[in-house]
This record gives structure tokens, C-alpha cells and sequence, in this order.
């Protein structure tokens, strides 16, 4: 049994995590809380994982673990993918603190400590009972560990306290104690501590998937608080927000994460929001994540000290470039009708990457139209950055804000400008989706059966049916009693043939002075998207 690793065991780590998420693929796919056909943790780790694998070379343990942690971030997809890239880097930097000394069980230990906390610090508002909770119970596990025994017992003492973790989670995420399931993300780190043990002893991982505890009494998890990393700051950013009093808390952390300056005032449901940061899209994403914002305004400090000095010369049009996410043949079509460069599918960093640097524009807006989405286009936008290519990404969650926020693009403005007047078109688009049950679930609408109409406004189910023509009505009269100008309305691969007319009359009917406007999207999964502007 060793009592240090090298880079071949690193690479046969690689390699066996890999084999394994392979084998529990579907399981960890079928861990999905939303009661939508579409889970893919799974998927997502196994793409990722296997961009890892590939890059995973060097003459050292902390070279190879870099360069599996350099090919992860390319390769990942979805947010489960970017923690698993975030967890490596951190393994990455806590075995190269330890130099040219061999990576005993205390080197081992402090690695996956750097890895746990280090994912921590890239999400804005880290949720308690996801993966990020089981690799910080693995860490500690491991560091107690290390006190008494090799890289052997570390790994061991990881694995066993992930598993502990992770039947814990529904305790900590009322979500997953309603479908009674455990975290996805956090079974995959499971399986791969279970496969860093079988590279290390030979010993193979327990069967089974691991049995959720059943909570005394669901709580939602705690929000914890990133600490900035600088005090110049470029951007005032203001809105006023429409959400609860518990989404202005868990805003005021995620905002504390990203600048200073910070007050949030008023009373649910109306918040007036100030606060000084250098990424603008974060500070607007997080007031998207906490509610609805409007009247949003942003400042750059050095406008106001120059306010005299001519604006920059910010090249024509045509060295700028949108690149646009979407699903189905129709909104691929669609979007780049407006100009832009779709995407279809589910891209990795690289791809997404690609795309920006195939356009040739020196200035690139990229618009993912999916949550899942948001954090591969942040790393692909960081990387063309890196590149030379100014990118921004405007954190729309559906073509219909993409297509809210193509709307308003405008060349002659500076870029900076024009990606903020595009994030506030997105965020005054009111988004929902259609879409089908596929399993029994517990909502906040209710609880639905199989092939049950689901209607998802913001992200929570707001209305089930049993009709999708007679659902998408009653989801309409919903939207459209708040306001509303423009509905826009996209059908989806599996649609009802005649639905965009039976919805037009509808609105033209009920609601006389809206306009509506209907397209053939093809997306999978979603027989209807809504927007309200």
C-alpha cells in the first residue's frame, strides 16, 4: 500500500473516477428534485470528468492534478461541472504547497481542505446540503485523519465522511427531504473519493446508493458569505427589487461576496438595492436569483471623474459578436436571424469558448438562456478575456430574454453600455415554461402526478393541469395581470399542432392591448416558453 501518490496514481484516479461516474451515471441523473425529465448531474459530471482525464499529464502529482483540474474547467458542463473543476483546482494548488516534498497523507488532507473551501469561494451564495456541504465534511474528515496514518487512511476518512454528509443532506435542503432523495452533485464527489480509495488500497467502494436520513424537521440551509478580495471597485450598481424579505437576506449575501458599499433598503415586497463591485453581470444576476429587478442603473466611477473626456471609440458594429445557447433547430434559426451565433445542445467550456473566438469580433456578448448554462458561458467568457477578446455575458434563463436583449442591441454604443442595456431588456422579461411531469413530486402548486401540465414561472411550479392549451391560458392571465406589453411565445418540438393560435386569440381576446408574437422553437422538453415584457 503506498504511503505517498505520484502523478501515475493521480492519472489512475483520473482514469477509475471516471469508470465510476460512468457506472452510476443514471443513478445520479435519476437524483434530480425537479419533477422535469431533464435531470443530468450525471451526464454533466461524466463530460466533465472526461476532459480532465485527457489533460491530466505531468511529471508530478501536482502537475498532473493541474493539468486535470486545466481540462475540467474547459470541459465542464453545467454547474456540477464547474464545482468538480473548482474542486480540482483547489487539489491542484494544495499539493503544489507542498512543493517538491512527496504528497504524504498531511499533504493529501490539506489538498482536499484547499479543494473544499476553495469551491466554497466561487460560489456567490453556497447552499448547505449540496456538494460543496459533503466536500467540506470530507475535508475535515480527512485532516483528522491525517493525524493518525497515511494517504490510505486520509482517503478512507474522506470517502466515509462524504457518504455521512451526504445521507444528511436532505436535512439541510427541504427539496431533496420532499423527494426523498440526496444531493446529485454530492453523490458524484462520493463516487470519486470512493475511486481515489480504490487507486490507493485496491479496495472496491460499498454497493448500493446511499440511503437518505430521514430529517426530524426540514430547514432550509444557511447562505454563506464570500469574502472579497479587493477594495477598488468600478461600478455603482442600483435596482429596485420585487422578492420576499428572506430573498433580500440571502441577496445581501451574495452582494457582500461581490463589492462594498452595500444597502439594501425597504420592505417586502419592494427593496431599493446600492451596492459598488467590479462585475456588474454578478451584482444584476444575484438580484435575478433573489426576485425581480427594475429600474436598474449603472454608474462607472471613472464617467463621473472624466465626464468631460470624450467617449472611446468603440468600433463599429461589425467587431462585435452575440453568441447565444439554445435547444431546438427553430430558435437556432431564430436567434441567428437577429444576428447572433447559436449554440444548440449542452456546451462545454471549450466549445463555448470556440464559438466566442470563431465570430473573429473583438467584442462578444454571450447569452446562455439556461441557469445550468450561466456558470460554463462565465468560465468560457473569463478564458476569451484571457484570449484578448473583451466578453461579457448577460445572465439570461430563456431564449425569451435573449431575444428581449437582442432587441435593444446597439453598435454605436460603448460595449460596456450595450451589455448593460441588454441586461436590463433580459431582466424586465418575465420568463415561464411549459413543460410535462415526468414523475410524481411534490410542488409548491401542489403535488403532481406523471404526465401532469406543469407551469414554472421563475423557477417554481406555479400552476398544474391536466389541459397544456387550457394550462398555458390560466399562465398567461397570471403573467399578464401583473403588466405586460409584449407576450412572446415560443413552441417547443412537442407542441399541439394550432397552439400559437389558440393562445394569440386568447390574449387578443382577454387582454386587448398586448401584442403577441409566436414562433416554432423545436426545444426539447418545453412545449412552450413565455416571455412578458
Amino acid at each position: 500500500m503506498p504511503d505517498s501518490v505520484d502523478a501515475a496514481a493521480v492519472r489512475r484516479w483520473c482514469a477509475g473516477g471516471l469508470a465510476a461516474l460512468r457506472r452510476h451515471q443514471a443513478e445520479i441523473d435519476a437524483l434530480n428534485v425537479y419533477p422535469v425529465p431533464d435531470g443530468d448531474t450525471g451526464t454533466n459530471l461524466v463530460l466533465t470528468m472526461s476532459s480532465a482525464v485527457e489533460a491530466a499529464t505531468g511529471a508530478t502529482a501536482a502537475e498532473t492534478m493541474r493539468g486535470a483540474a486545466r481540462g475540467a474547467l474547459l470541459g465542464a458542463r453545467g454547474n456540477s461541472g464547474i464545482i468538480l473543476a473548482q474542486l480540482f483546482k483547489g487539489l491542484a494548488t494544495g499539493l503544489e504547497r507542498a512543493g517538491a516534498a512527496p504528497v504524504t497523507g498531511a499533504v493529501l488532507a490539506g489538498a482536499l481542505d484547499e479543494a473544499a473551501h476553495g469551491a466554497y469561494g466561487a460560489v456567490a451564495a453556497p447552499v448547505e446540503g449540496t456538494v460543496l456541504t459533503v466536500g467540506v465534511a470530507a475535508a475535515k474528515a480527512a485532516v483528522e485523519a491525517a493525524a493518525r496514518g497515511g494517504v490510505a487512511t486520509v482517503a478512507r476518512a474522506a470517502a466515509q465522511g462524504a457518504r455521512d454528509a451526504l445521507a444528511r443532506t436532505p436535512e439541510q435542503l427541504p427539496a431533496l427531504a420532499r423527494a426523498g432523495v440526496v444531493d446529485a452533485g454530492g453523490r458524484g464527489l462520493v463516487v470519486l473519493l470512493d475511486a481515489l480509495v480504490e487507486t490507493l488500497t485496491g479496495e472496491e467502494p460499498p454497493e448500493g446508493p446511499i440511503v437518505a436520513v430521514t430529517p426530524a424537521g426540514g430547514r432550509p440551509g444557511a447562505a454563506v458569505a464570500r469574502e472579497t478580495g479587493s477594495a477598488d471597485y468600478a461600478y455603482e450598481v442600483q435596482y429596485l427589487l420585487e422578492a420576499r424579505a428572506d430573498a433580500a437576506q440571502t441577496l445581501r449575501d451574495a452582494l457582500v461576496a461581490l463589492g462594498d458599499s452595500l444597502v439594501i433598503v425597504g420592505d417586502e415586497p419592494t427593496w431599493h438595492v446600492h451596492v459598488h463591485v467590479n462585475d456588474v453581470g454578478a451584482a444584476i444576476e444575484a438580484g435575478i436569483q433573489a426576485g425581480r429587478p427594475s429600474r436598474i442603473t449603472v454608474t462607472r466611477f471613472e464617467d463621473q471623474i472624466a465626464a468631460q473626456t470624450p467617449p472611446e471609440d468603440d468600433g463599429a458594429a461589425r467587431d462585435r459578436a452575440v453568441v447565444v445557447v439554445c435547444s431546438g433547430p427553430g430558435l437556432a434559426e431564430l436567434l441567428e436571424s437577429e444576428g447572433a451565433t447559436a449554440l444548440t445542445g449542452n456546451p462545454s467550456t471549450r466549445q463555448l469558448l470556440d464559438a466566442i473566438l470563431r465570430t473573429g469580433a473583438e467584442r462578444v456578448v454571450v447569452l446562455p438562456n439556461d441557469a445550468n448554462v450561466l456558470a460554463v458561458a462565465t468560465a468560457a467568457a473569463g478564458e476569451a478575456r484571457a484570449a484578448g477578446v473583451r466578453a461579457g455575458v448577460v445572465p439570461t434563463r430563456s431564449p425569451v430574454q435573449a431575444l428581449a436583449a437582442m432587441a435593444v442591441r446597439d453598435g454605436t454604443r460603448r460595449f460596456e453600455d450595450d451589455v448593460i442595456a441588454m441586461a436590463e431588456a433580459a431582466a424586465r422579461c418575465r420568463s415561464a415554461e411549459i413543460t410535462i411531469a415526468g414523475r410524481e413530486a411534490l410542488t409548491v402548486a401542489g403535488r403532481c402526478q406523471p404526465g401532469d401540465i406543469l407551469a414554472i414561472v421563475d423557477g417554481e411550479v406555479n400552476l398544474i393541469g391536466q389541459d397544456l392549451p387550457e394550462t398555458a391560458c390560466l399562465l398567461l392571465d397570471r403573467m399578464l395581470g401583473g403588466g405586460g406589453e409584449l407576450v412572446t411565445l415560443i413552441a417547443g418540438r412537442d407542441a399541439p399542432a394550432g397552439l400559437g393560435a389558440v393562445l394569440r386569440a386568447h390574449v387578443e381576446g382577454s387582454w386587448p392591448f398586448v401584442e403577441v408574437q409566436c414562433y416554432e422553437g423545436g426545444q426539447p422538453h418545453y412545449p412552450l416558453l413565455v416571455g412578458v415584457e
